[in-house]
């Protein structure tokens, strides 16, 4: 879709906006602005009548430019402390510490719902101006943010990022008239709306796209890939029938005598940069991250009384705390690095399939298996018995080796298909900012498509 530019632009003398259409004033931010005031984060939940939901960064809909209450965290405000404070719909929402390297702090959205709520002391809330359509607002600030217009303001202290309000609304932003606020804010609605919509429907397919995935591996792994095979009853509840020619055996079994299933250093202190011996975590076994740059180090004296668990290329390393489930193939450049205790080492015997071991642990019957026996309260983990003990259904290694190659050309058909809907998304989001920005500075004229 095209749009037409207004009839006459004039220099706005802001780097951000450029040229603006000839009527529109050229202010302040704090000029749409009635307030801003910091929230309060209150006390525990009394489950009285001074109990509240309260309105957190984490309900942020960074998308949407909205809260999302679905979950929300209760506190105890009394009646006089939230006097003036309860957010109606229309407020605007301001991100006033947080943020991170990639994210960073002063995001805004707006409060859509009816009920009664505070915000944090990480937030402040914005009254808009009287007159001014705070939708329209919203999108002023997206598009602020998209600039990085916020980052001037940010002040860094203890490693937390912490906006100044006041300098950040003392930048300028074009201000249309009332109408073509209005106008532009339905616009803008319903485009990104639309947008919305097929960026969930890309979503669901990914999600569709891995639920297959995940089926084609456990098929292949425990049932074989001849659908004319003989069947037997496998002995293990869970796993079900498996072709009668196969056997079924503990994972331990699989692995080599004298390099048993472990996990590693259980403190390695601190990253002592280069130097250092590579230590493989739990978040590292993922294909982008299991290269020497993005590994940490440790000491040769913390990793000594470790080397059994050292890593020879090939081996398998599988994610016990946090993720788990993650496996894959240790590459040539990590041999001799060691693993953490977030981590275990599969070393798979000569008879066997290291790539097919590989995809049989991926298999949901496998993952599932383990997850039910998964451990800790904060961190989920995996018992390392448990992890020896798990059955695997073991063909033969000729078959192991058709499995092995049959999966990777069906996933990889999975992987592709995946990459082609999230370059969907993020084309689409980058329309959607481009639509934003268009539309709030001026550069496309709206008024007859809202």
């Amino acid at each position: 879709m095209s749009f037409k530019r207004y009839p006459a632009y004039k220099d706005s003398r802001v780097e951000w906006l450029g040229e603006v259409p000839a009527h529109w004033a050229v202010q302040r931010l704090k000029w749409s602005t009635e307030s801003c005031q910091n929230g309060l984060w209150g006390d525990e939940q009394q489950f009285n009548e001074d109990d509240i939901p309260c309105v957190r960064v984490a309900d942020f809909d960074r998308q949407k430019l909205r809260v999302e209450l679905i979950d929300p965290t209760i506190r105890n405000v009394s009646e006089r402390e939230r006097l003036g404070r309860v957010l109606g719909p229309g407020d605007l929402l301001l991100e006033k510490s947080g943020g991170g390297e990639n994210q960073p702090v002063g995001c805004v959205v707006r409060y859509e719902d009816r009920v009664p709520a505070i915000c944090s002391n990480f937030v402040a809330r914005i009254r808009i101006a009287p007159g001014m359509n705070s939708s329209y607002w919203r999108y002023v600030h997206a598009a602020a943010y998209s600039v990085r217009l916020n980052t001037k303001s940010i002040k860094q202290t203890s490693g937390i990022q912490n906006l100044d309000s006041s300098q950040y609304f003392d930048e300028r932003a074009a201000f249309p008239p009332v109408s073509e606020q209005d106008h532009i804010a339905s616009f803008l609605e319903r485009e990104t709306g639309r947008i919305d919509e097929l960026v969930a429907e890309q979503r669901r397919l990914i999600e569709l796209l891995k639920e297959k995935r995940q089926a084609v591996i456990s098929h292949a792994v425990t049932k074989g890939l001849d659908p004319t095979v003989p069947m037997k009853p496998s002995g293990v509840e869970w796993l079900g029938e498996i072709p009668a020619h196969w056997g079924v055996k503990p994972l331990k079994f699989l692995t080599q005598p004298n390099r048993p299933i472990m996990y590693g250093i259980v403190l390695p202190g601190p990253d002592v940069g280069e130097g250092g011996i590579p230590i493989l975590k739990g978040g590292n076994v993922k294909p982008s991250r299991m290269v020497l740059r993005e590994m940490a180090r440790t000491t040769s004296d913390i990793e000594a009384p470790y080397a059994r668990a050292r890593l020879v290329a090939g081996d398998l390393v599988y994610a016990i705390r946090g993720t788990i489930g993650d496996c894959e193939e240790v590459p040539p450049e990590l041999h001799g690095a060691n693993i953490t205790q977030d981590v275990a080492r599969v070393a798979i015997s000569d008879q066997h399939s290291a790539r097919w071991a590989r995809w049989m642990l991926l298999s949901s019957a496998i993952r599932e298996e383990l997850a039910c026996g998964s451990l800790g309260a904060a961190v989920r983990g995996v018992n390392i018995f448990d992890l020896k003990r798990v059955k695997a259904p073991t063909p033969p290694l000729f078959e192991q080796t058709s499995i092995v190659k049959y999966l990777e050309a069906e996933c990889g058909k999975f992987e592709q298909l995946t990459a082609a809907a999230e370059r969907v998304i993020e084309l689409l989001q980058e329309r959607r900012a481009a639509l934003i920005s268009a539309a709030v500075t001026g550069q496309i004229d709206v008024r007859d498509a809202a």
